[in-house]
């Protein structure tokens, strides 16, 4: 059968991500691959007894409203304020079908074919697909250890550039690991009034920092140009697919309507388990805790393994939070050629060519560190060497 499909659709690239999922999946194979939290470290029993809370109410089994129910917005808004340090309603809140929702309603809402949007090089795979979807032409921005290089975008701007959107991935990057500084989360905020975009803000691991460090500042803080995007998923639980939206009201609004064309409403479920668990403070507390502890132990394996097995044939980015660390070799090997013989070794990982929007980034690789407990990192990254041996005989 012919099937016509949509010129929009030619754009858009396919996740190379998702394709290695299938592969990595097999039982053989330890993944540092997909952006997954550890099944281990997610709450299952906390979630269960939200869950039979929740059931008990009729209205959980039922549709609810487009923007999201009103105790989910409530303490959304409360935690955005406590993060921006100023109040937020609950209004200002729109619910989404996890925060890849968001960032695909938000590209809707403000994009038409051939629109300038900015995005980070290299740049979240989720992102890209999004705005290609949208026919937006890309005009990547390099990232360097502390984020996207606003300097280079405020040339580029003073040459004239006017984007729609400035897209930036702003704590604990994905997947370069890094986080954008202070000073640079301030520009980016000026540049953003001066010239009259739109930076959408997408944090979904900025709760995530490791102990010693503080969370960082949303960019949001800065100005009001700035639309954040939220999620349950690396803090919760994936499968909840909860996200949410913060930002201007008319966006907000523009966001509902085209909600209502997509799935009428999130999971009404999903919403009163998520509330719930964001609305108790001192479990939530702990949880967050437990979790950055353990995050922090199982960047620590992978970093020290690394260094243990590569030596002065890589550099590795070292976490201070998030979920992902970025390794580059320095002796000529390519990751995208050395990934099937890796994963014959058992172990997966995305090459960093899967990020490129116009940088050569033929020399990295993503390794996600969050999935698999210390000593199964060390024996991935031991597979890792053994495979890298294997191709230079």
């Amino acid at each position: 059968m012919t099937i016509t499909l949509s010129t929009r659709l030619h754009d858009v690239r396919g996740s190379a991500i998702r394709d290695l999922l299938a592969l990595t999946a097999r039982p053989e194979v330890i993944s540092l691959a997909g952006g997954l939290p550890g099944t281990d470290l997610l709450p299952r029993e906390r979630i269960a007894q939200a869950l039979a809370t929740a059931v008990a109410d009729p209205a959980a089994v039922q549709y609810g409203e487009t923007a999201g129910l009103r105790p989910l917005r409530e303490v959304v808004a409360e935690h955005e304020s406590e993060r921006l340090g100023r109040t937020m309603a609950a209004e200002a809140v729109v619910v989404t079908s996890g925060s890849q929702q968001a960032l695909d309603l938000v590209a809707r809402a403000l994009l038409d074919p051939g629109d300038p949007v900015v995005v980070e090089d290299p740049v979240y795979v989720g992102a890209l697909q999004v705005f290609q979807a949208a026919g937006a032409t890309l005009h990547p921005v390099p990232v360097d250890a502390d984020g996207m290089a606003v300097d280079v975008l405020a040339d580029r701007l003073a040459a004239g550039l006017r984007p729609r959107l400035v897209h930036t991935v702003s704590s604990f990057h994905n997947p370069r690991g890094a986080t954008l500084s202070p000073p640079r989360r301030a520009y980016l905020a000026e540049l953003a009034e001066r010239y009259g975009f739109l930076v959408v803000e997408d944090d979904p691991y900025g709760l995530l920092a490791f102990d010693g460090h503080p969370l960082p500042t949303p960019v949001a803080a800065h100005g009001d140009r700035v639309v954040r995007l939220g999620s349950a998923s690396k803090v919760l639980a994936p499968a909840l697919r909860v996200g949410w939206l913060t930002g201007p009201a008319p966006l907000c609004a523009a966001v509902e309507r085209l909600k209502q064309c997509t799935d009428l409403c999130t999971s009404s479920l999903t919403q009163l388990v998520t509330a719930e668990l964001l609305a108790d403070h001192a479990w939530f507390d702990a949880h967050l805790d437990r979790l950055r502890a353990a995050l922090h132990d199982r960047a620590g394996a992978l970093t020290g393994a690394v260094a243990g097995v590569f030596g002065d044939a890589v550099t590795c980015s070292v976490p201070t939070g998030g979920m992902f660390c970025w390794l580059e070799f320095t002796d000529g090997t390519r990751p995208a050629d050395l990934l099937p013989t890796a994963l014959d070794h058992g172990v997966g990982y995305v090459p960093g060519t899967a990020f490129a929007v116009g940088q050569d980034l033929s020399a990295a690789a993503r390794l996600c560190y969050a999935s698999n407990p210390p000593a199964e990192l060390h024996t991935a990254v031991e597979r890792l060497g053994a495979a890298w041996g294997a191709s230079a005989t």
